[in-house]
């Protein structure tokens, strides 16, 4: 299961190693699309990196931190920086080819 990012927790979250944050809604069709696939690579990517969502209507200090005005953005993020943006519907082995190039 995907783990969800506050302004609370994404600092200490992120800090270090690679983390992949959906910015997404509750409301955006496409974002629930993106679920599952979340979802699937929080599984694959446990112990490796972080895997998460950030809801963008109860997140909105983060989503504008991030400059996202298109949902769903995903975000890959290497020792607290950001690395790659994907915005709309990313294909799994994508988003798992992105993770993979910043993991090794």
């Amino acid at each position: 299961m995907a783990m969800t990012f506050t302004k609370n927790n994404f600092s200490s979250e992120t800090s270090s190693g690679v983390s992949l944050i959906d910015f997404w809604a509750e409301w955006c069709g496409p974002c629930r699309m993106m679920t599952p696939i979340i979802d699937e690579l929080a599984k694959e990517y446990e112990g490796k990196a972080k895997i998460g969502k950030v809801n963008v209507d109860e997140e909105f200090e983060l989503a504008e931190q991030f400059g996202v005005s298109s949902i769903p953005t995903i975000v890959i993020i290497k020792d607290g920086n950001e690395v790659k943006r994907f915005v709309g519907l990313t294909q799994k082995a994508v988003l798992a080819s992105a993770l993979d190039s910043y993991l090794g």
